[in-house]
């Protein structure tokens, strides 16, 4: 017998703060054995080889410059020059932080924002890079690029650690862990911006790190034609923004392989929609410049903590378990609705591999005080749709008997339209170039399979081999060869077959007995129903 939702219920309180953040601890410090000096043109850096784990380290390479004064809100520009050899062996600040919403009403909803008190560093725009052995310049591996997670306003780069990536491909590929300005420095939305900034600057940071793999991966022993990039939760989402970003048709492509974890998609309002403009004027508002000539300048002049003030506070009085700076419809970079693109099957990349919990929308409902009545509910989380289509949703799911009761509906709404009907459509945009997996170990909650892929300062809670080599290497055999089968050890059968509109998708389970399950399924056909709800009305959840 699989252990099912009944059966977890007790753990996930407790492994709801486990999956919160994968890991708080960095690397330890090793017998420091310098690496060669690579020579990236504007630098020059040298890192640390560890022979115990028989891997290179290059932390804190800066890929742009600080976006800071006049940088705030611009793309990101190209590193200036210095001199002598940067060491490479501390890891890099993270970009300031913020909580998500946790509040029970939502403030977008109309005419109800209002001003609400106020209570890391902004040069942060750096990569971590991790080789196999000694480097090798010449060596042509394939690469691939993590994308953290943390809704686009929390996570960074050194809390992941990419030699487990390495050692999961059996020392055949190089990974790069790269950094991006979150919250209100990464995502402030509006027209201001667009007409005296760049919008989306978090995804442009991330754009830019990709060109620079492109450029400067080589001198690392990667081959920049064998690009794949991946992402957990935001991080999935990124990858999602990418595939579809310049209406996916990206050229020169920057990468051949796309992998999602959990893909993250809330709602992506045009940058001078109504939401977005009250969202500037209340980042205005609560940094003093209200009064200023030139909003935009004023808070280019403001203090970093004064933003930071700003940040914490509208994020913190969103709607619970929701997320107010996020990336928007700019009209350059993101040209349209990310499902109008994937619905027009216009993707960058040529595979995908997407993986998803089953129980993705437990971390972001309120648990210790449950809605009650889940048409307030879904009333408070879609803050622009009318009654009609709110009672579609709601009939829709309190109609299905797998959702007994209003908290279990309500973590289906939330994991499903915003994490794995996104999915769904994702796989469908590359028709049988796709692959499908699902995470569904006790308590199968949304960020609880990161444990299986960083388990170094991390590890998982069903701590068993032939799981995770199956598991966690089907990821790495994507980045090796396009093919989740292709694995550097054997491991637990079915193969991988190709997703195909739900025909196959791979389990990951465990018996009652503890005992390791990999078996192929066939997706949910009411799973499917409701999904395509959500897509016929992503053009009214902004998505």
């Amino acid at each position: 017998m699989i252990v099912g939702f009944a059966s977890v219920l007790n753990l996930l309180a407790v492994a709801k703060l486990v999956a919160a953040s994968p890991s708080a601890s960095l690397e330890g410090r090793w017998a420091n054995v310098s690496t060669p000096v690579v020579d990236l043109g504007y630098s020059q850096y040298q890192g640390t080889y560890d022979p115990d784990a028989n891997i290179s380290y290059f932390f804190g390479i800066r890929f742009a410059q600080a976006p800071t004064g006049e940088l705030r809100w611009q793309a990101p520009q190209t590193p200036a020059t210095t001199t002598g050899v940067q060491q490479a062996t501390e890891t890099p600040n993270q970009c300031y932080q913020a909580a998500y919403g946790g509040n029970s009403t939502n403030p977008y909803r109309p005419s109800s924002l209002q001003k609400r008190a106020a209570s890391q560093d902004e040069d942060c725009l750096f990569l971590n890079v991790y080789t196999p052995g000694q480097l090798q310049p010449g060596a042509a591996l394939p690469v691939v690029v993590w994308i953290h997670g943390g809704g686009y306003i929390a996570g960074s780069a050194s809390i992941y650690s990419g030699q487990d990536l390495v050692k999961e491909s059996d020392y055949g590929v190089i990974a790069v862990a790269i950094q991006y300005r979150l919250g209100v420095f990464g995502f402030l939305p509006g027209s201001e911006v667009k007409a005296n900034g760049s919008l989306n600057a978090g995804l442009l940071d991330q754009n830019f790190a990709l060109q620079w793999v492109q450029e400067h991966i080589s001198s690392f022993g990667g081959d920049p034609a064998k690009v794949t990039i991946w992402g957990e939760s935001a991080g999935a989402g990124s990858v999602m923004q990418h595939i579809v970003a310049h209406g996916g048709q990206t050229e020169p492509p920057l990468f051949r392989a796309a992998m999602t974890s959990s893909t993250f998609l809330p709602f992506q309002y045009y940058y001078n929609d109504t939401i977005p403009e009250e969202i500037f004027s209340e980042t205005v508002a609560q940094t003093n410049c209200s009064s200023a000539s030139g909003a935009l300048e004023c808070l280019r002049s403001a203090s970093a903590s004064a933003l930071q003030t700003a940040n914490t506070a509208i994020n913190y009085a969103d709607f619970y378990g929701t997320y107010v700076f996020v990336p928007v419809v700019d009209g350059t970079f993101i040209v349209e609705r990310p499902t109008v693109t994937l619905e027009k099957r216009r993707v960058n990349g040529n595979v995908l591999l997407s993986v998803t919990n089953s129980f993705e929308g437990y971390n972001f409902v309120d648990t210790t005080t449950p809605p009650t009545n889940i048409t307030d509910y879904v009333t408070q989380l879609f803050p622009l749709i009318d009654q009609t289509i709110i009672q579609t949703i709601v009939e829709q799911y309190t109609s299905d008997p797998a959702l007994n009761d209003t908290l279990a509906q309500a973590i289906g709404i939330m994991g499903e339209s915003i994490f794995i009907c996104p999915t769904y459509l994702l796989l469908e945009a590359f028709g049988d170039n796709a692959y499908k997996g699902e995470f569904a170990v006790p308590p199968a909650i949304h960020g609880q399979d990161v444990q299986y892929y960083f388990p170094t300062s991390n590890p998982p809670a069903y701590n068993n081999s032939e799981l995770i080599t199956s598991f966690s290497q089907s990821f790495m055999s994507v980045v090796s060869s396009l093919d989740p089968n292709d694995k550097a050890v054997p491991d637990l059968k079915p193969a991988w077959a190709v997703w195909q509109n739900g025909t196959a998708e791979v389990l990951f389970n465990v018996t009652a007995a503890g005992e390791p399950v990999v078996q192929t399924t066939t997706t949910d056909p009411a799973l499917l129903e409701r999904c395509a709800l959500w897509q016929s009305i992503s053009g009214l959840t902004y998505q």
